[in-house]
């Protein structure tokens, strides 16, 4: 082994082992709702460096990268034997995406990838590009992922080749090792994009909230949080969708909303964190906003705070789809704390913290949006009115 190549590797192993294990703090004071935190808590850097590099010394002589990941981002979470688990969505240099778990002793930093990424089986018909994956533990003893399983578009032209239809690809497992592929959700809309499953059986069924849109990027006439119910999960199909949130001109979810990860029982109904779209002079924003179902009818929405819950901030809003925020994963502790890992970017994943108490109160006493200017001046005058009388 060459001097070179041995100096070489040592210092990216060392550079590795100091990411990988820097402690993460919150930062300053915060809006009371959550704690955001210095650090990301996964980076294409934060990947083993045997994914990376062929460390022969006889076939890399270099030490080139041989694999080289882009980002890690969009991740679903879960709690699991103890330990906090995410599955990011790794993306290759390549454009191609692929799903692997990273394990945290705390949830907060000291993130390491598992040794191999996840093995999706493939349908029939093969995805050319799956992402986003939602972990749910369901009632039935099953932990479901559902993901975006992206396919060209078969009546394209040949020319065009863009153009790519989305459904909702769904497996399951009881390790988070070996995979089940089910066939994908079968909905009356033409793409899906964001569908998660709900972890309660309704009414001895599946339910489902879906994002029923025309096309590929634009929802057209479709649009919003929809819900519909399957009958299995061998033969998921969805025949009636009720939008429960549905898009609104002038707001942060204008142009497109999406279910995030699956939603948190509380005593005072179901708690949601969902994705908001709009567009700018600068390109789409995207947003994370929250709102509260009943806990016996999950189409009714009892609470929703105007506007949005979480923004990308600073060094967020850079990245390889700028000034975007969006989650797909969160996990309640056993003490009532609520860690939610959201990325920025399209780049990295992030966390923040608050507790299922502070989420409701959030919820349930933000003044909603009355959506006009005049309504928002009335709402703060109120708030200052109430203020000067203390």
């Amino acid at each position: 082994m060459s001097t070179s190549f041995e100096k070489r590797l040592a210092q990216l192993q060392a550079n590795h082992q100091n990411l990988i294990s820097m402690p993460n703090a919150p930062i300053g004071l915060g809006n009371g709702i959550f704690e955001r935190y210095k650090h990301s808590v996964l980076t294409a850097a934060h990947t083993p460096l045997f994914w990376r590099y062929d460390l022969n010394p006889q076939t890399n002589p270099f030490l080139m990268e041989r694999f080289g990941i882009n980002a890690v981002f969009n991740a679903g979470a879960i709690k699991w034997q103890g330990n906090y688990l995410v599955a990011a969505r790794v993306e290759g240099i390549d454009r191609k995406s692929f799903f692997a778990i990273a394990e945290s002793p705390n949830g907060i930093d000291q993130f390491q990838f598992w040794d191999y990424p996840i093995t999706m089986p493939e349908t029939e018909d093969p995805d050319t590009n799956v992402y986003d994956l939602r972990l749910v533990a369901h009632e039935d003893g099953w932990i479901y992922g559902l993901f975006c399983s992206e396919r060209k578009d078969p009546s394209a032209p040949a020319s065009d080749t863009s153009s790519a239809v989305a459904q909702a690809g769904m497996a399951r497992t009881k390790d988070l090792i070996n995979w089940e592929r089910l066939p994908d959700l079968k909905t009356p809309s033409p793409q899906q994009r964001n569908v998660v499953l709900h972890p309660e059986f309704v009414d001895g069924k599946y339910a489902f909230y879906t994002r029923p849109q025309d096309g590929f990027i634009s929802a057209g006439t479709g649009g919003g949080i929809g819900f519909g119910l399957a009958e299995s999960m061998t033969n998921p199909v969805v025949a009636t969708e009720t939008i429960v949130h549905e898009r609104q001109y002038h707001t942060v979810y204008e142009v497109k909303n999406g279910q995030g990860p699956a939603p948190i029982k509380t005593p005072q109904g179901w708690l949601h964190l969902a994705h908001g779209v709009r567009n700018t002079a600068a390109g789409l924003r995207y947003v994370l906003y929250m709102f509260m179902t009943d806990l016996q009818d999950l189409t009714k929405i009892i609470h929703q705070p105007a506007g949005y819950f979480l923004a990308p901030e600073g060094e967020e809003r850079i990245g390889d789809v700028s000034n975007v925020a969006f989650s797909n994963g969160w996990i309640l502790d056993d003490d009532g704390t609520v860690l939610m890992y959201y990325a920025s970017s399209d780049t990295r994943l992030h966390v923040a913290t608050s507790s299922v108490e502070r989420l409701v109160d959030y919820c349930i006493n933000t003044p909603q949006d009355g959506f006009r200017s005049a309504t928002s001046v009335e709402t703060l005058k109120e708030i200052i009115r109430k203020n000067k009388a203390l």
